[in-house]
């Protein structure tokens, strides 16, 4: 049989461990190939650390090549075009023609859907926007905070609490504002809903632990930089001293435009095995939209929750069933729907969270008590993903695998 060829979009999470174990487990006549834009892999739950002064630009950015396994071919370019018909890819530096093609294209931010969203907001979501939000809140004098959630679906459904809490900690214990007052406003019912009641209960206590107010059912419709005020929709406005949004999020356009997306702009997956329509282009991820059982509101849906434990476990999933196919032997697996999240609390504590997100009726998911333990397992995460691959990478996957088998959670590396 001939060398196939498997082409990944995209070098964040997803994309990076599809690419590693594709490469394991493909012989040398096959090809892997990875086309990333940026040479330099931010390792984007460090942000919320980078915003707090915790961490600095360079201790959460690697380059993107030092993170894969040899043999693994890295492109560095800007992907323009998919021409499904023809099994090729156009980029800015050739053009690609594939076997298979994993879609790792992560999600857009537009502030701009909100009326002056872009020009007034602070935000931790981009590594130059947590940069510059550091700076912000090290010289922050005034007395409200408002940190927005714009729109919904966005990454990383813990993030806007965990940010929430880490303001008030910085500005309160490290800088001593004992007046500032930090409000979150959201459009959704609670925190996490998709997690259910507990878990939303469990967050509420933590949010008002460190003195965060939350302000449920809070669409935003604009902003009015020249006064600091938020306009809701149904809402009374609020004046603000510092602004941190949550921008809208939208679907990569290069799906949008192959005719990959719904009507949403997101990629619709097989739940299971992550096909797209197209039997030989998966895709993964921030991306997809996966429905969920159970609704937490008669009208609405539920869906997974962009994260990137789901895109990791969904990369290992893509990478062994084409690896499987192209082998003519071997188990296909299905991605289990499972996922767990450790929520920064601020004074190193976090919170932790398991969940089986496909379980019937709905989603089930098992909380833990505040500590620690859960801040030092996610030290240890970090530490483990930006290391180079080799002899140091390999010893920290161990070191997290025994620490994640006697603390009885499961381990994603």
């Amino acid at each position: 049989m001939s060398g196939r060829t498997v082409v990944i979009l995209g070098g964040g999470v997803g994309g990076l461990v599809a690419a590693n174990e594709l490469r394991l487990r493909l012989g040398n006549d096959h090809r892997v190939v990875l086309v990333e834009r940026d040479a330099q892999h931010a390792f984007a739950p460090s942000f919320l650390w980078l915003m707090t002064g915790d961490r600095r630009p360079d201790q959460i950015t690697r380059d993107v090549r030092s993170l894969v396994r040899p043999g693994v071919e890295v492109i560095l370019a800007e992907v323009q075009a998919l021409d499904l018909a023809n099994r090729r890819v156009e980029t800015s530096a050739q053009t690609l023609t594939y076997d298979y093609l994993v879609l790792a294209l992560g999600a857009e931010l537009a502030p701009e859907a909100i009326p002056g969203l872009g020009e007034a907001a602070h935000t931790f979501y981009t590594l130059d926007g947590a940069t510059k939000l550091r700076d912000a809140l090290q010289t922050f004098g005034g007395r409200k905070v408002a940190v927005v959630v714009s729109s919904v679906p966005y990454k990383c459904p813990g993030a806007p609490h965990e940010a929430a809490m880490l303001i008030a900690d910085t500005l309160r214990r490290r800088h001593g504002l004992r007046d500032v007052e930090v409000h979150l406003f959201t459009p959704e019912p609670q925190p996490m809903p998709v997690a259910g009641p507990l878990l939303g209960e469990a967050v509420l206590q933590m949010l008002a632990r460190q003195g965060v107010e939350l302000h449920p059912l809070h669409k935003l419709s604009k902003v009015n930089a020249a006064a600091s005020e938020l306009s809701f929709e149904g809402s009374e406005p609020f004046r603000y001293d510092l602004l941190v949004a949550i921008p809208p999020h939208r679907g990569p356009g290069l799906a949008r435009e192959a005719g990959l997306a719904n009507e949403t702009g997101w990629t619709p997956v097989d739940p299971a095995t992550l096909k797209t329509k197209d039997d030989n282009i998966y895709a993964l991820g921030d991306m997809t939209t996966v429905p969920l059982p159970g609704r937490w509101k008669p009208d609405i849906p539920l869906v997974l929750p962009k994260a990137g434990v789901f895109a990791h476990a969904q990369a290992e999933v893509v990478a062994r069933r084409i690896a499987a196919e192209v082998a003519g032997a071997g188990t296909k697996p299905e991605f289990p729907g499972v996922g767990y999240c450790m929520l920064e609390a601020g004074e190193s504590l976090a919170g932790f969270a398991y969940g089986d997100f496909f379980d019937e009726p709905s989603p089930r998911i098992e909380l833990r008590q505040l500590g620690t333990t859960w801040h030092a397992g996610k030290v240890l995460f970090e530490q483990w993903w930006l290391a180079p691959y080799g002899t140091k990478r390999e010893a920290l996957r161990i070191a997290v695998r025994l620490g994640a088998k006697a603390l009885g959670v499961p381990a994603v590396i």
